[in-house]
């Protein structure tokens, strides 16, 4: 049998705090609320004189404050502090390092509950670049621009800490599923609420000889699957901080170069810590993960133009329907079609038409193109007097709302079809900015575990 390493993935050395306060210690990724001040100092109330992830990270609400640098000082500072003379020394926040895996279960404040597995994966097997035949690749097209700000975090950083997801296409669920029966019986390693409506979590240890090797096992499995006929295995696609993968991406290959330059052997790079990446690893299928699309609102486009070119583009057919209820049922109900609410230019006549098409993949990664070149396309001839503008919208109720205004057409968009996610992005690239999103706000990773990074 293989070892977990042939497949990117490493057993961690995971930090946690001595007496373990989940609801005053784990915090919302960085990258939730990024427009809201307040819920960023509801958390800071929540963690007040204690030790706090919150502690540990930058909110990208803060990302253009003009303090930044300074924040950045101090959570290198906080982190130095929380370490003191080593993990599990009397002035440290954190217990003795344990090398373990963590399977956790997430109950939200919804209702769902999510199941992962936390680990860490070689970034030497990971590629956000387009059409790469890495073991784990991007879902989205990544914004090169986003980078450096985070690398300025990362850089130098003494803790890592984790909110990045990567799905695995596993029907059977024999990884996850499988974890979750290696530990069960066992007493947990953490429990307890999370602040602001998280929801809760529990997470267990898998450390044993034998559970690694029913994980090892189970990963060879679905990787023997996913085999493609060039050799190639696409094994885990990121779901959620795809940036922030990216980032460690850049980081380790900044730092290897000087490693390299200094005189580093294959042993020594491949026992360097910054060449790995905390992440929770989840089923695509997990009951408790819901994919929600992204849909879009168009201003001051040539509406009834941009729906004749897409159903051309798309092979569709167009009909109108009776009113914003029946449209937003039938888009639901298919993985395929698009709905449009607009005023009908001319008449001001309120319009519901629905864009029915045979596609096979993911619905947005065939749309998001074609919207792009036609609106390109206006702006090239001068069609407009105004420039159009797209904007990507949570829930068909705003969408549908935005469709009433003058100039302005909203895009219902399919649900994401689970079946299609992994053959998609193996056969198209990366899906378009803002195509999906798992889950709600609130159910975005917390994060909790640690591990040591630049020491």
């Amino acid at each position: 049998m293989k070892k977990l390493e042939d497949f990117g993935i490493r057993v961690p050395e995971i930090l946690l705090p001595k007496n373990i306060d989940v609801k005053s210690w784990s915090v919302i990724a960085c990258d939730q609320y990024t427009q809201d001040l307040e819920y960023w100092k509801r958390a800071e109330s929540c963690a007040a004189g204690k030790p706090s992830t919150l502690n540990l990270i930058l909110p990208e609400v803060y990302l253009g404050a003009p303090d930044k640098p300074a924040r950045i000082e101090k959570i290198r500072e906080t982190m130095k502090s929380y370490i003191a003379e080593g993990a599990g020394s009397k002035n440290s926040v954190f217990d003795a390092e344990r090398k373990s895996m963590v399977y956790i279960e997430r109950k939200t404040a919804f209702g769902r509950m999510r199941r992962g597995l936390v680990t860490q994966i070689d970034l030497e097997t990971y590629e956000w670049k387009p059409f790469s035949k890495a073991n784990i690749r991007a879902t989205e097209a990544t914004i090169v621009e986003r980078i450096p700000p985070r690398m300025e975090i990362r850089r130098g950083a003494p803790l890592e800490l984790p909110h990045i997801m990567l799905l695995v296409d596993d029907k059977d669920d024999i990884l996850i599923g499988g974890a979750g029966k290696l530990v069960r019986g066992k007493a947990p390693l953490y429990s307890g609420e999370f602040m602001c409506n998280g929801g809760s979590i529990t997470g267990w240890a898998v450390e044993s000889d034998s559970e690694i090797a029913g994980v090892t096992e189970a990963v060879e499995k679905i990787a023997e699957k996913k085999r493609a006929a060039d050799g190639s295995t696409f094994l885990f696609a990121v779901g959620d901080g795809n940036h922030s993968l990216a980032t460690a991406k850049a980081v380790w290959d900044e730092y290897k170069e000087k490693l390299v330059a200094g005189g580093a052997d294959d042993a020594a790079l491949r026992d360097c810590p910054v060449r790995y990446a905390l992440v929770e690893i989840v089923n695509i299928y997990d009951t408790g993960l819901t994919f929600e699309p992204i849909h879009r609102v168009i201003f001051d486009c040539d509406v009834e133009g941009l729906i004749k070119t897409l159903a051309e583009k798309l092979g569709g057919s167009v009909s109108e329907v009776a009113g914003a209820g029946e449209l937003e049922a039938a888009v639901k109900a298919s993985h395929a079609d698009f709905g449009f609410a607009y005023r009908e230019s001319g008449s001001g006549a309120q319009k519901y038409v629905l864009l029915k098409t045979g596609i096979t993949e993911l619905a947005v990664a065939r749309l998001q193109p074609e919207i792009d070149e036609f609106l390109k396309s206006a702006a090239s001839a001068g069609a407009s007097a105004k420039k159009a503008e797209i904007d990507y919208i949570h829930g068909s109720d705003e969408v549908l709302k935005l469709g009433e205004r003058d100039n302005a057409v909203g895009i219902l968009l399919p649900p994401i079809a689970k079946d299609s996610f992994f053959e998609t992005i193996s056969g198209r690239g990366p899906l378009p900015r803002k195509s999906f999103s798992m889950g709600e706000a609130d159910e975005k990773r917390f994060y909790l575990e640690c591990r040591r990074l630049f020491k």
